[in-house]
């Protein structure tokens, strides 16, 4: 009874049995998957078949879906294969597998204008939903804000350092780091095309005005989306998840001023000071490609940057920092607080947190460059 699988053909009267033999186990899964797949050829026979596993020394699960599949492609309209000589040890795993469906097929249904115009339709009222969305957070915020302002004692401000810690000053030596690179390849760039017209010393003004007013403050701010407003979502998500916030409430603590309040205050406050450090670090790098690659000296670099930039160009961009910073502290918020109960919900929001943080802060960089220009600044 035990060896090698075997699956014979014997004849029984008007019936036709697949005696199946030996050891049916994953061990031996491309030698059955063969006989199995051979003998499905007979489905359509006019004789009866019936599949006699009383031989069989070893099933296991794998075996067992195979002579349930056989059964099931041996089945003639409401008349079903049967499976004999089945021992009270594998007829529990048998039926087990039984229970198991098969895959449905999926129908795909035509492209269609209506289909089309359905989709397009669902899809701003997605857009609506996310907008009405980010100003119900932007209430509850401000609506918490005015009560800290009331009630000073209520403020968290532990919580906030902690938080302040975590967004701005360990995120100061990656920030640095990639502005430095960031201001080396610009003027590394700027210096090898204006060196055809010999106005090498011109990078110093391309340098000064793009680092300042848009390259600066709009890195950091996708650097700071992708990292803390992704940190954000997910601790908000898995508190979501463990029923940290409803015990908040249970608890008569209001969670936007407990738990969102101390992070975008913190995120408004550190992206300033990360952004000014990110475009020092920035000039410095531009400055020293310059000076190696370019051959200008530290000395004509500095004066040629006073006489380029004002201080209207730092202001540009330092204003931009707390809203770009209240709108990454938004959404992060919104996508944390709508995770389901899954891991996959999570990942799913933490990703369109970091995904709409960037194309926001994109959009409101658009919309004060466009406001600066008609201020004329």
């Amino acid at each position: 009874m035990s060896g090698d699988p075997k699956l014979e053909r014997i004849a029984k009267g008007n019936a036709l049995a697949l005696c199946a033999t030996g050891t049916w186990t994953a061990s031996f899964a491309p030698a059955l998957e063969r006989m199995v797949a051979d003998a499905e050829k007979l489905a359509g026979s006019p004789q009866n078949i019936f599949i006699d596993v009383s031989e069989v020394a070893k099933l296991d699960t794998f075996g067992a879906w195979l002579i349930e599949r056989l059964r099931r492609s041996l089945t003639k309209g409401e008349v079903e294969a049967q499976i004999a000589g089945l021992s009270a040890n594998y007829s529990s795993l048998v039926d087990e597998v039984r229970r198991v469906r098969a895959t449905p097929v999926v129908e795909t249904s035509a492209i269609t204008i209506t289909g089309m115009l359905e989709q397009i339709g669902r899809a701003v009222a997605g857009v609506g939903g996310t907008f009405a969305g980010l100003i119900d957070m932007l209430g509850a915020v401000l609506a918490a804000g005015a009560h800290v302002l009331i009630h000073p004692r209520s403020f968290r401000l532990t919580s906030t350092v902690h938080h302040m810690e975590q967004v701005c000053w360990r995120a100061v030596p990656i920030i640095v780091l990639i502005t430095f690179l960031i201001g080396c390849i610009i003027a590394q760039q700027g210096i090898f095309h204006f060196r055809r017209f010999g106005a090498d010393i011109f990078v110093v003004d391309m340098l000064g005005v793009l680092v300042l007013r848009e390259i600066g403050v709009l890195l950091v701010a996708i650097m700071v989306a992708g990292r803390s407003g992704s940190a954000y979502t997910a601790e908000l998500g898995s508190m979501k998840m463990r029923e940290e916030i409803d015990a908040l409430r249970t608890m008569g603590f209001d969670p936007i001023e407990v738990l969102i309040l101390p992070r975008m205050l913190a995120l408004v406050l550190a992206l300033p000071i990360l952004a000014f450090l990110g475009a020092m670090a920035a000039l410095y790098g531009g400055g020293l490609v310059a000076w190696l690659y370019g051959g200008v000296d530290p000395e004509a670099f500095l004066l040629r940057l006073r006489d380029a930039i004002s201080i209207d160009h730092f202001i540009v961009g330092i204003v931009k920092a707390p809203v770009m910073a209240a709108v990454i502290g938004i959404v992060a918020c919104v996508e944390g607080l709508a995770v389901q109960g899954s891991a996959e919900s999570l990942g799913q929001h933490t990703t369109a947190s970091v995904v709409k943080g960037i194309f926001f802060v994109i959009v409101m960089d658009g919309v004060f460059a466009i406001f600066f220009a008609s201020i004329g600044m």
